[in-house]
C-alpha cells in the first residue's frame, strides 16, 4: 500500500517550521496559496481573502490553465510576504526550483512530489485536491494543475500553515475543512501531473463538467450572505479527515442520470398499488364491475333501437270457418245421351259433367277464342263501337264462298268499312267465316298463322289441355278441343260485357241493312248470354252457351258446353239439350247466409302482441247448390290496415267465391285498436 503525501496546495507560511524546511527564506513558495491570495503591489495577511469555494470553482475554468505558465513568470515576487507569480510551482530541474530550495527536484508538497514522474503512478488527483483543500494545505507545485492560473487563495488571518515535511500541522492546523464535494468538482478538471498545458488527457464526466460556472468576481468577507448547499444532505456526508491521515477517494459513478418519465407514466408509478391476492369472491366482483356497464350500455342500445325501428304492417286473420258447404246430394243434371258436356258456376266451381273430356272438332266453336284474342288485344268498352276495319279483297273473295255452304257475310265488298263492334257482331251471330279470317289478319298485321299461334298460346294460358286450334274460323276439322276447355274459355267471355251484349241478340242487322238470325235460340230467354253455336258434318251439333240467375242480390253467371250432337237436325238437337241443362242448373242455384251480421270472422294483429276481434257488418249470403262448398277469405280490400282505429272502423273485406259473382261483405273492428306501446315495442322480437 503506497504512502499518503501531504497536500500541494499552498507553500509553507513565513515563520513557519515548515517555511524553514522548505528554504528558510520568510515567504511564500511560488504558486502557493498565499501567493495567490495577495495582490502583487503589496498586501499583508490581514486583508481579506477570496472565498476558497469560489477559487474552486474559478479553478476549474478551462481558461485559466492555459495562461498558468506565462501568468508565473511575469509576476514579481513580494518583498513583504505577499503572493508569488500566479503560475504553477517550477517543474522539477528548472532554475525557479533549484532558487526556491537548491536541489534539482520540486518543492516539498507540489504535485510532482506528490505523484512523482508523469509517467510513475502517483497519488489521486481527487485526493490531492482534498488534501490542498485542508487548512495549512500548501500551493501545488510547478506542474501541478491543482492551482490553475487565475485562482485566488484566501490570505491574511485566515490562511492556514502549510504541515512541515514530517507531516505536522500548523498552528492553524485545527482549522474547519473546506467542503469534500466542492473539491472534487475541481479535481475533475485537472489534469494529470506533469502535463504541460493543464488539459485533461483522461475523458471527464460529462454531467459533472456540466456544473461549471462561469467566472465569478472576488466578494469580500461582509458580502458573503449565500450559503453553499451541499449536493447530498450533512448527515449522509462523510466525515472530515484529520490532517495527515489517509484520504478515501469518493465513489465514482459512470451511470448517466434517467430522463424524467411522463407525467401520465409518473402518475401511474405513484398511484399503482400491488393487487391482493385473487380469490373467488373478488374473481365474481371484478367480473361484475367489468360486465355490469356494458350490459347496462347494450340494454340501453337495444332499448332505443326497439323504440324507433319501424313497427310491422298489421295483419289480417280469418277466425270463422274458411269454408261453407250447402246441404244435400250433388245435383245431377239431365245430359243428352252422346256427346260430352260440362256446366259450372262462375266464381264458384263445377256443378257437373258427362262423357269423356277429350279433343273433338268443335266447328265455329273456335270463332269464339278469335274474338277473345281480338279484345285482348284491342279492347272494346261496352256500348263503343271501336276502330273501323277496311274490307280486303280477299275478304270479299270468301264472302261468296256461301255458295259451297260456308258460313259468311256476303254483303261486304272491298273498300267497306266495318266498326270493330259489328265486325265481331258478323263472327258470333252469322258465324261468318270471311270475317274471322279478315279480324286475324287485321290483329296481326295481315298474317293469319301468326294470329292462330296466338289462339294456341292463349289457350295455354288457360290451362286448355285438350285444345289445339288450326284456323280463326273452326272449319278446319282439326281445329279441336273439349267441354271442359271450352267452359274454361266461356268464363273468361262472360265477363267482357261488350260481347256478351253481342252474344246474347236474337239477331243483328249489317252495315248493308241485311238481318241476321242468332243461331243459339237460348236467347233471349231464361236469361240466356248466347256465346257461340257450331256446326259441321264432322263435328256435329256444338254450343258454348251462358246464363245469369238472381239470387238474393248476387247476379250469379252459369258457363256450359255440349258436344258431338249428331242427331239431325244438329244444331236444334244442341240447342235443345243445351236449354234443359241451363234451366237445370239455374234451378240448383240457391242462396245460404253462412255468415251473419256482428259474427265474428276474423282479428287484426298489429305485430306487438296486441289483436283485436272483427266482426262482419252484415249478413253473408253465399249462392251455390247443394254438396257445394264455398270458401270464405278475408282480405284488406287492397288497403292498408292502421297502427290505431277506433272501434266500428272497417278494416276489411269478408269475400266469398270469384269474378262477377263474389259475394262481398264489409268487417269493422269491435273495439278500439290502440296504439303500441313502449313496453311492446320494446318486448318485440320479430
Amino acid at each position: 500500500m503506497r504512502s499518503e503525501v501531504l497536500p500541494a496546495a499552498s507553500a509553507p507560511v513565513a515563520g513557519s517550521d515548515a517555511a524553514q524546511t522548505a528554504g528558510g527564506a520568510p515567504k511564500s513558495a511560488p504558486g502557493s496559496a498565499e501567493s495567490d491570495a495577495a495582490p502583487a503591489t503589496g498586501g499583508t495577511p490581514d486583508e481579506p481573502g477570496v472565498d476558497r469555494k469560489t477559487a474552486v470553482f474559478k479553478a476549474l475554468r478551462p481558461e485559466a490553465k492555459a495562461d498558468s505558465r506565462t501568468a508565473a513568470d511575469a509576476a514579481p515576487k513580494s518583498a513583504t510576504g505577499s503572493a508569488e507569480p500566479e503560475a504553477s510551482a517550477p517543474a522539477a530541474g528548472s532554475d525557479a526550483a533549484q532558487a526556491a530550495g537548491g536541489a534539482p527536484k520540486s518543492a516539498p508538497g507540489s504535485a510532482e512530489s506528490d505523484a512523482g514522474p508523469a509517467d510513475e503512478p502517483g497519488v489521486d488527483r481527487k485526493t490531492a485536491v482534498f488534501k490542498a483543500l485542508k487548512p495549512g494545505g500548501a500551493a501545488p507545485s510547478a506542474g501541478s494543475e491543482a492551482a490553475p492560473e487565475g485562482d485566488v487563495a484566501e490570505s491574511g488571518p485566515e490562511a492556514k500553515a502549510a504541515p512541515s515535511a514530517d507531516g505536522a500541522a500548523g498552528p492553524e492546523a485545527d482549522a474547519a475543512p473546506v467542503d469534500r464535494k466542492t473539491a472534487v468538482l475541481k479535481a475533475l478538471d485537472s489534469a494529470p501531473a506533469g502535463s504541460e498545458d493543464g488539459a485533461a488527457t483522461g475523458g471527464v464526466d460529462q454531467p459533472t463538467a456540466m456544473l461549471k460556472l462561469p467566472p465569478q468576481p472576488a466578494e469580500l468577507p461582509a458580502e458573503r450572505t449565500s450559503k453553499f448547499v451541499p449536493l447530498r444532505a450533512d448527515e449522509v456526508r462523510a466525515p472530515a479527515q484529520p490532517a495527515g491521515s489517509p484520504v478515501v477517494e469518493a465513489e465514482r459513478t459512470r451511470q448517466q442520470p434517467m430522463p424524467p418519465l411522463p407525467p401520465l407514466d409518473l402518475l401511474a408509478e405513484l398511484t399503482n398499488k400491488p393487487a391482493p391476492p385473487e380469490t373467488p369472491t373478488r374473481t365474481v366482483v371484478r367480473r361484475v364491475k367489468i360486465w355490469t356497464p356494458l350490459l347496462v350500455l347494450a340494454l340501453i342500445i337495444f332499448a332505443v333501437v326497439q323504440a324507433v325501428r319501424p313497427l310491422p304492417t298489421p295483419s289480417l286473420k280469418l277466425t270463422a270457418n274458411s269454408a261453407y258447404t250447402f246441404e244435400g246430394d250433388k245435383p245431377a243434371l239431365p245430359w243428352p245421351g252422346e256427346g260430352q258436356g260440362f256446366m259450372a258456376a262462375t266464381g264458384l266451381g263445377t256443378v257437373d259433367s258427362f262423357g269423356e273430356q277429350k279433343a273433338v272438332p268443335i266447328g265455329s266453336v273456335a270463332k269464339a277464342m278469335t274474338a277473345y284474342v281480338v279484345l285482348k288485344d284491342k279492347p272494346l268498352k261496352k256500348g263503343a263501337q271501336g276502330p273501323s276495319i277496311t274490307v280486303d279483297a280477299k275478304a270479299e273473295e270468301d264472302g261468296g264462298l256461301d255458295a259451297q255452304g260456308e258460313s259468311t257475310l256476303n254483303t261486304v265488298k272491298e273498300g267497306d268499312k266495318l266498326t270493330q263492334h259489328d265486325a265481331l257482331a258478323a263472327l258470333m251471330i252469322p258465324s261468318a267465316n270471311n270475317i274471322a279470317r279478315l279480324l286475324a289478319r287485321w290483329d296481326t298485321g295481315g298474317s293469319e298463322e301468326e294470329f292462330v299461334k296466338k289462339m294456341n298460346d292463349t289457350a295455354a294460358e288457360l290451362g286448355m289441355k285438350n285444345t289445339k286450334y288450326t284456323d280463326p274460323s273452326g272449319l278446319d276439322a282439326t281445329t279441336v278441343s273439349s267441354a271442359e276447355d271450352q267452359v274454361k274459355l266461356g268464363q273468361e267471355l262472360v265477363e267482357i260485357e261488350a260481347l256478351m251484349d253481342i252474344t246474347k241478340l236474337p239477331e243483328w242487322t249489317d252495315p248493308s241493312g241485311k238481318t241476321w238470325r242468332n243461331y243459339n235460340t237460348l236467347v233471349p230467354y231464361d236469361g240466356a248470354l248466347g256465346i257461340k253455336t257450331g256446326s259441321t258434318t264432322k263435328a256435329g251439333g256444338n254450343l258454348l252457351f251462358a246464363a245469369h240467375k238472381m239470387v238474393g242480390d248476387t247476379d250469379q253467371l252459369i258457363v256450359g258446353a255440349i258436344l258431338g250432337q249428331h242427331q239431325a237436325p244438329i244444331i236444334d238437337t244442341v240447342n235443345a239439350a243445351s236449354k234443359e241443362v241451363m234451366r237445370a242448373t239455374q234451378d240448383e242455384l240457391d242462396g245460404a247466409t253462412i255468415v251473419k251480421k256482428g259474427q265474428v270472422v276474423g282479428e287484426v294483429d298489429n305485430g306487438l302482441g296486441t289483436k283485436v276481434p272483427l266482426v262482419a257488418v252484415e249478413d253473408v249470403k253465399a249462392v251455390g247448390w247443394s254438396g257445394l262448398t264455398v270458401k270464405l277469405e278475408l282480405t284488406d280490400g287492397a288497403k292498408s290496415v292502421p297502427q290505431s282505429a277506433a272501434a266500428g272502423t272497417h278494416i276489411g273485406t269478408l269475400t266469398v267465391g270469384e269474378g262477377k259473382s263474389q259475394v262481398e261483405v264489409a268487417v269493422a273492428l269491435q273495439s278500439d285498436l290502440a296504439e303500441a306501446s313502449f313496453l311492446d315495442k320494446l318486448t318485440r322480437v320479430g
